[in-house]
């Protein structure tokens, strides 16, 4: 664990967000004491650059940390994802020398809270396309009218991250907009967060009527369709690995967990503590291989990020090229699946009480499952492995 973890995240902090965690489970609501306790402990600048006054953190650094954060709350944890997911891409742009994300990374040091408002229902593209209108203004501003979904922060943030189709562009060369708006009478914010899992994120519906985007505020526009442009890819990039990183964290609390239970749980019939239990002992083993395995890929694909912004090669450091797209999603997607699995196994080691609502694991194995909702989906990431291997479909007479 780096320093700067234990700093932002000692371990008397996280006991008392775990004990929070319980709580706004049960009552659906978002850990507003939490978010405080994380922007006193200059959280929300952990991905500005020293020089424009943030803690100068990496794209890793983060990771990690918000490892250790969903250890303790998880839905605080993917919360917080939605303003480091912003504030990341930003830091990826600026690396590569864009200017217009220096606004994202000063309002970030001025503790300015970001959210992430892409998700549309029925858009599989995501973030290259959208249902969203964008219509322009005289001013070179712009009106936005949409609807997000899944809008973490939903009822505390204070800039919000979001594209649109611009409407005068043509079928045969549509483009996209993305820009960052604030709160107004035109951003309606909906209360029908009342899920299965991660309760205390109040990832709401937003909709758009007529929002105003400045023309101070435009990040960039680019092609639909899949491209490079750096703010997109840093979002892309940032988003998938800090979700990768938040289940890994709940699975390795579960792991955890499992292992202290095991050594007082006993097995009456076989007069043994289950810690000697073979049966045992493999589920929880099994559990642990498979977080080994998703922790190792997702630091290698994350310090590759962390060099293409920064130019670092070396020994260990690979530019994936037009691959990166691919590595992105399918370390969400084999992480996700390896977080869900191994909580599954440690609750299939730890026994029936832990069925009930007054158990961590309980609530852990309900939140692990937001993770297959996340883009990119199952369908998605296989969809593009496919493409890559075997070209479009048809392609081959």
């Amino acid at each position: 664990m780096t320093d700067l973890a234990r700093d932002l995240l000692p371990d008397s902090l996280l006991e008392t967000f775990r004990s929070r965690a319980a709580l706004h489970d049960r009552a659906n609501t978002f850990p507003d004491q939490d978010l405080a306790d994380l922007r006193e402990r200059g959280y929300l600048r952990l991905l500005v650059p020293t020089e424009l006054g943030g803690l100068g953190a990496s794209i890793a650094d983060a990771s990690r940390i918000q490892r250790r954060l969903a250890q303790a709350a998880p839905a605080t944890a993917l919360s917080m994802n939605m303003h480091l997911v912003v504030t990341g891409a930003a830091l990826h742009a600026h690396r590569l020398g864009v200017d217009s994300v220096r606004s994202i990374l000063e309002d970030a040091a001025a503790d300015q809270l970001h959210a992430f408002g892409i998700s549309e229902a029925g858009n599989d593209a995501m973030l290259f396309d959208s249902s969203t209108a964008a219509d322009a203004e005289p001013d070179g501003g712009y009106r936005l009218t949409g609807t997000k979904i899944f809008t973490s922060l939903a009822p505390v943030w204070d800039r919000l991250v979001v594209h649109g189709r611009l409407a005068h562009t043509t079928e045969v060369d549509p483009r996209l907009l993305f820009g960052v708006i604030e709160r107004s009478d035109a951003v309606e914010v909906l209360d029908d967060w009342d899920t299965h899992g991660m309760r205390a994120s109040q990832s709401r519906t937003t909709r758009l009527h007529g929002a105003p985007l400045t023309a101070a505020r435009i990040i960039t526009r680019t092609p639909v369709g899949p491209n490079q442009d750096p703010f997109v890819m840093g979002i892309f990039g940032a988003f998938e690995l800090l979700i990768a990183s938040v289940y890994i964290g709940v699975a390795q609390r579960a792991v955890e967990l499992g292992a202290d239970i095991s050594t007082t749980r006993r097995n009456a019939t076989k007069g043994i503590v289950h810690a000697d239990d073979p049966d045992i002992r493999w589920r929880l083993a099994d559990a642990a291989i498979a977080l080994d395995g998703a922790v190792l890929q997702l630091e290698k694909v994350v310090a590759d990020l962390d060099a293409l912004g920064t130019g670092e090669t070396g020994p260990g450091i690979t530019d994936h090229g037009p691959r990166w797209f691919l590595h992105f999603s399918g370390v969400k997607s084999r992480s996700t699946e390896a977080a869900i699995s191994a909580v599954d196994q440690v609750l299939r080691a730890s026994g029936g009480s832990h069925f009930y609502r007054r158990s961590e694991l309980e609530r852990l194995s309900r939140d692990v499952r937001a993770g297959m909702y996340h883009p990119s989906d199952e369908e998605s990431v296989h969809a593009s492995y496919a493409k890559a291997l075997l070209g479009e479909i048809g392609s081959i007479r």
